[in-house]
């Protein structure tokens, strides 16, 4: 064999050898290629499942919430109790008279909590709260030279606990026992008794004059005679206007049903059950039903980290005070009035009112209201909605505290366009605000132990001239951006008002007790004077 031969023949080999090594990396890449291929399919296939699972489940919301709200209920629907349908064909959870819908439904922030990007929102401001507590720490250490992390202002606030419990107890036993009580006696004696009318106006008085003295002057008394710390006081006046409206809804839609089922002869009048009503006095909501739609079970972690996030929430707005309003404001108490400091003053507040506003709703109408729910297994969490998405104050004020509005909608608003005929729709929507304004003038007097009515002239009076001009009609993104400006200057002009009166409540004490000095803000004078 010749050399040109062998060399032929070993590039023959190699070239074959080498075309063996392409092919089976061609295949093997092919199958590389195909595996790859079946697990982004199969990746695919899962997020289509969960995408059109989530798009079922907020369709399904949707179309709950836009039946609940268009049309009745149906006659024979049962509501669940406790996991198992009743069976009642008329359960008081659907109302055929288009009152309120209960249904079972999660808080609108626990759904928003499970997108990772809502979260992080969240982690932000737990990390603000970490860095209000270590600056605290630091600042003190270098002030005093020791660790020192002191809350006499947070133990000051809720100072006389026993005091508040007692007030609490009697204003409690009273609403548990008088309206439910009175309610059936009159309607024991109601079909049997001629004069219907006398009766019925008879025991309202007796009942509204039992009502003035316990639940109206009592809270009072205690709150003034005692001197009660802030904190305190708005415990007490809370609890106490909560029960006056537990206490109306639970009687008016009641009576109602007792006077137009007249009982047949030998038959008691049906009356709602007393455990019903127990529970109406806790579980988180101002309408009465005699059941509610209700959870299977109680999650205890979800207690526990709701009830976390609440006390995380105290210190929170207690850092906010101690850091942000405190130094501002004694630093400018023995200063003279003067516009330009007006102005400053209400700038620099303008950062902590908006964080106390987020801070009280994220505290009270989300943890409070869902803790209580998930210990009562109340199931309907609609306690608020996407009032921050808002480009109108109409839709603000229906959206922000849903508990209140369904109250003052159902019981004020609209038994209002029933008693004149459904006319002067205008005239109820302003009789709601004026009440609703009056309210909450008389709990931050009562609470902060003055009177200076700044919430009652900005919610009665451009909170009405907002809600008649900026209504739905404007759905452009920039009315959201004008919303949250009126917010945040509103918010920094409450907290500049209230905590400039406070100083000077301090500073300049009341030399009498007439009704002038009552009345007329003392920081309109105090700053004259230095």
């Amino acid at each position: 064999m010749t050399t040109t031969q062998t060399v032929n023949g070993l590039r023959h080999r190699n070239n074959a050898r080498e075309a063996d090594d392409i092919s089976s990396y061609v295949g093997n890449s092919a199958d590389v290629q195909e595996e790859a291929q079946k697990e982004l399919q199969k990746y695919l296939e899962t997020v289509k499942a969960k995408v059109l699972q989530r798009v079922e489940e907020q369709m399904s919301v949707i179309l709950d919430t836009a039946l609940s709200e268009s049309i009745h209920p149906i006659t024979n629907s049962q509501p669940k109790v406790n996991g198992k349908t009743t069976t009642k064909q008329t359960s008081n959870a659907q109302r055929m008279d288009g009152g309120k819908v209960f249904m079972d439904r999660a808080s609108l922030l626990d759904e928003l909590f499970e997108i990772s990007h809502i979260r992080t929102i969240y982690h932000m401001f737990i990390a603000v709260l970490l860095i209000f507590f270590f600056s605290t720490v630091i600042i003190d250490y270098i002030d005093q030279g020791r660790l020192v992390l002191e809350f006499d202002m947070l133990f000051y606030a809720f100072g006389q606990p026993s005091t508040v419990v007692w007030a609490w107890t009697v204003m409690f036993g009273y609403t548990l026992l008088v309206p439910f009580y009175t309610l059936v006696f009159w309607g024991s004696v109601y079909h049997k008794f001629p004069q219907k009318l006398a009766l019925s106006l008879g025991t309202g008085l007796v009942l509204s004059t039992v009502q003035t003295f316990i639940l109206g002057l009592f809270p009072i008394y205690v709150v003034v005679h005692h001197q009660l710390p802030p904190a305190s006081r708005f415990i007490v006046i809370l609890e106490q206007i909560r029960f006056l409206m537990k206490t109306y809804s639970f009687l008016r839609e009641t009576a109602p049903g007792i006077i137009t089922n007249t009982p047949k002869e030998g038959e008691n009048p049906r009356f709602p059950s007393f455990s019903s009503y127990l529970y109406f006095l806790f579980c988180p909501t101002l309408i009465y039903r005699e059941s509610y739609p209700r959870n299977s079970h109680i999650r205890w972690k979800y207690v526990g980290v709701t009830l976390g996030m609440i006390l995380g929430s105290l210190f929170y707005g207690y850092f906010i005070l101690v850091r942000l309003c405190v130094p501002l404001f004694r630093a400018e108490a023995n200063q003279p009035f003067s516009k330009r400091r007006m102005v400053l003053s209400i700038f620099h507040s303008i950062l902590p009112g908006i964080m106390l506003l987020l801070l009280c709703f994220f505290a009270f109408l989300h943890c409070w209201l869902n803790l209580f729910g998930e210990l009562l297994r109340f199931a309907d969490r609609m306690f608020y909605k996407d009032w921050w998405n808002s480009t109108s104050f109409a839709n603000y004020y229906r959206t922000w505290n849903v508990v209140v509005h369904d109250w003052l909608y159902y019981y004020g608003y609209r038994d209002f366009l029933w008693l004149s005929n459904r006319k002067f729709r205008a005239a109820a929507m302003l009789s709601v605000f004026i009440v609703s304004a009056i309210v909450h003038e008389y709990a931050l007097s009562m609470g902060f132990g003055f009177f200076y009515p700044v919430m009652m002239f900005l919610f009665g009076f451009f909170g009405v001239v907002f809600n008649f001009t900026m209504n739905d009609k404007w759905q452009s993104p920039m009315f959201n951006v004008i919303v949250w400006a009126c917010l945040f200057l509103g918010q920094g002009v409450q907290v500049f008002l209230y905590c400039q009166e406070w100083y000077a409540q301090i500073q300049c004490p009341r030399t009498g007790n007439s009704v002038w000095e009552l009345v007329i803000p003392r920081s309109w004078s105090c700053y004259y004077q230095t």
